[in-house]
C-alpha cells in the first residue's frame, strides 16, 4: 500500500569520557581557595547516566567574587559591634573616673549623667527617679577639697585609718549624694520656670512635686527636707506663699530660692539667688564669693567665729550701684550657717557670717550649712508679715493638750513631717482644713515652733547662698556643688 515506514530510532552515539584531568586540578584548587565551601563541579545524573561537563571557568570566578563579598559584609558587620561596644565601655570607665571632677566646678552634666550606663539621660522636665539614671547605686561626688594646712590635716588624705573609715560610711555617702544629685537637677530645672511673670505658688509646687518624684518620696524615709523658701527682695528668708497667695514674680525682683531634701533624715540644705536685671549682679558674686570663703575656711578643728571673720571680710569687700546710689554689701550679722543633724536641720552649732562669734569647733563627721546673707540695707534682719514655716521642737517631750483638734493635729505632723519643717501649704495638700486655732496651740504650748519670715528694712536688697559640706576623715566634701554655683 502507500503507507512508509516508521522512522527508525537511532541510538544517540557513544560519547567518549571527558577528560577531567584540567577541571579537578581546577576543582582542586578551588576547593583549598575557599575552605570547605561547596564543590565547584556538579555532576548531575543525566537521563542516559552521562555526567554534565564542567562548569566554565568565568562562573567559577563569578561565584568566587560573590562568596568573597558576604565575608567581607559580615567581617565589617562584626568590626561595627565590636567599635560600638569598646566604645559603650569607654563611656563608662569615663564616667567611673570622672565623677568627682563632676560634682566641682569644672564638672560636666553630661559625665554624670553617663555614671547610670545607657538610658540614664534626664528627661525636660525631670521626670525620672535618680536612682533609675543610676542603676549600679554609686551616685556622684561632690566637690572635694583638702583640709587648709593651717588645719594640719593634710596628714588624713594618706592616712590608711582615715580611708578605712570612710569605707565603712559607704552607704551613708551614698544616700547625701543621691539627695545632693535630686537637688542639683530640681534647681536645673527651676531655674527655667523662674521667670518674671511666674505665680510664686506655681513655681513652688512644681519645684517640690520634681523633688517628689524624683528622689521616689517615701514618708520620712525619703522626701523634702523643709519648705521652697523663695524670699523676695528686702525678706532674707523663711518666706514661702501660703494658700491663695497671689505674689506673681516681677523682672526686678531679687529672689532666694532655698530648698532642701532628705533621704534617711540625712538633709541637704542649699539655697542660691535668681535675679533678672544685671544691676543687682554685683551683689549676688559677693555673696557667692563670701560662701566660697566660709567653705574653703571650714574644716576640722577650725574655731566657728574664724570662718565668720573670714567670710565678714570677703562679703563688704564689696560695693554695688542701685539707681545711682552706692551701696556697701552688708553681712547680715544675726543670720547664721549651721550644723545638720538626722532628720534636725539646726543641729546647735551655728556658723556665723561676721566677726566675734563663738569659738566653739567644728569636729569630724559633722554636717554643716554654709550660707552667708549679703545686704544693701541694715544688715539685721527682723520677723515680719505672715508665717508660712513651722516646725515640730526637736527635743520636746509629752505636752498634755486640751483641745482635740490639737491632738489630731499633732499625730497629722507627728505621721507626715516628724520633725522635719513644714508650711500650712503642705498640711493643705493632705486634706488638712480648719487647723489655724489648733496649730496656734502647738506653738503656744511650745510643742511646735513657728519661724516667721526674716526681714532687713523695707526697700532693701538680700541676697544668699548655701551649701552643705561634710567633714569626712579625709577630706571635706561640698555635698550641693554642681555646675551652676
Amino acid at each position: 500500500s502507500c503507507l512508509r515506514e516508521p522512522p527508525r530510532h537511532r541510538a544517540p552515539p557513544r560519547r567518549s569520557p571527558p577528560d577531567l584531568s584540567a577541571g579537578s586540578a581546577a576543582a582542586m584548587s578551588l576547593t583549598e581557595s575557599t575552605e570547605g565551601s561547596a564543590l565547584s563541579v556538579s555532576e548531575t545524573t543525566g537521563p542516559n547516566g552521562a555526567t554534565d561537563e564542567v562548569k566554565s571557568q568565568a562562573e567559577l570566578e563569578a561565584e568566587e567574587a560573590r562568596r568573597a563579598k558576604n565575608r567581607a559584609k559580615k567581617a565589617a558587620q562584626k568590626a561595627r559591634q565590636k567599635a560600638k561596644k569598646a566604645e559603650e565601655a569607654k563611656e563608662n570607665d569615663e564616667a567611673e573616673n570622672g565623677v568627682s571632677e563632676e560634682g566641682g566646678p569644672g564638672g560636666n552634666a553630661s559625665a554624670r549623667q553617663k555614671k547610670g550606663g545607657k538610658g540614664s539621660k534626664q528627661t525636660d522636665p525631670p521626670t525620672i527617679p535618680v536612682s533609675k539614671l543610676y542603676p549600679h547605686g554609686q551616685f556622684p561626688v561632690g566637690e572635694e577639697q583638702d583640709y587648709t594646712i593651717n588645719n594640719d590635716n593634710l596628714w588624713r588624705r594618706t592616712s590608711e585609718e582615715k580611708r578605712e573609715q570612710e569605707r565603712l560610711e559607704a552607704d551613708l555617702y551614698n544616700d547625701v549624694r543621691q539627695a545632693s544629685e535630686v537637688h542639683r537637677q530640681v534647681r536645673k530645672y527651676i531655674q527655667k520656670v523662674a521667670k518674671p511673670g511666674v505665680l510664686m505658688t506655681e513655681m513652688c509646687e512644681k519645684l517640690e512635686n520634681s523633688v517628689r518624684q524624683l528622689i521616689e518620696e517615701r514618708g520620712l524615709d525619703a522626701g523634702i527636707a523643709f519648705p521652697t523658701g523663695c524670699s523676695l527682695n528686702w525678706v532674707a528668708a523663711h518666706w514661702t506663699p501660703n494658700g491663695g497667695d497671689k505674689t506673681v514674680l516681677q523682672y526686678d525682683d531679687v529672689m532666694k530660692l532655698d530648698f532642701g531634701t532628705q533621704i534617711g533624715g540625712r538633709i541637704i540644705d542649699s539655697a542660691f539667688t535668681v535675679a533678672f536685671n544685671p544691676k543687682y549682679d554685683p551683689l549676688l558674686e559677693a555673696v557667692k564669693e563670701a560662701t566660697n570663703t566660709g567653705i574653703r575656711e571650714a574644716g576640722i578643728d577650725v574655731r566657728l567665729g574664724d570662718i565668720g571673720a573670714a567670710i565678714q571680710e570677703v562679703m563688704e569687700s564689696h560695693e554695688v550701684e542701685l539707681d545711682g546710689k552706692t551701696f556697701q554689701v552688708k553681712s547680715i550679722r544675726n543670720l547664721n550657717g549651721h550644723s545638720i543633724g538626722p532628720y534636725q536641720i539646726h543641729a546647735g552649732k551655728s556658723v556665723p557670717i561676721v566677726k566675734g562669734g563663738e569659738q566653739t569647733k567644728m569636729e569630724e563627721g559633722e554636717f554643716f550649712a554654709i550660707e552667708t546673707f549679703g545686704s544693701t540695707g541694715k544688715g539685721y534682719v527682723r520677723e515680719d508679715l505672715e508665717c508660712s514655716h513651722y516646725m515640730k521642737n526637736f527635743n520636746v517631750g509629752h505636752v498634755h493638750l486640751r483641745l482635740p483638734r490639737a491632738k489630731q493635729l499633732l499625730n497629722v505632723i507627728d505621721r507626715n513631717f516628724g520633725t522635719l519643717a513644714f508650711c500650712r501649704r503642705y498640711l493643705d495638700r493632705i486634706g488638712e482644713t480648719k487647723y489655724l486655732m489648733a496649730l496656734k496651740n502647738l506653738c503656744d504650748v511650745g510643742i511646735v515652733q513657728p519661724y516667721p519670715p526674716l526681714c532687713d528694712v523695707k526697700g532693701s536688697y538680700v541676697a544668699q547662698y548655701e551649701h552643705t559640706i561634710y567633714l569626712r576623715p579625709t577630706c571635706k566634701e561640698v555635698l550641693s556643688r554642681g555646675d551652676d554655683y
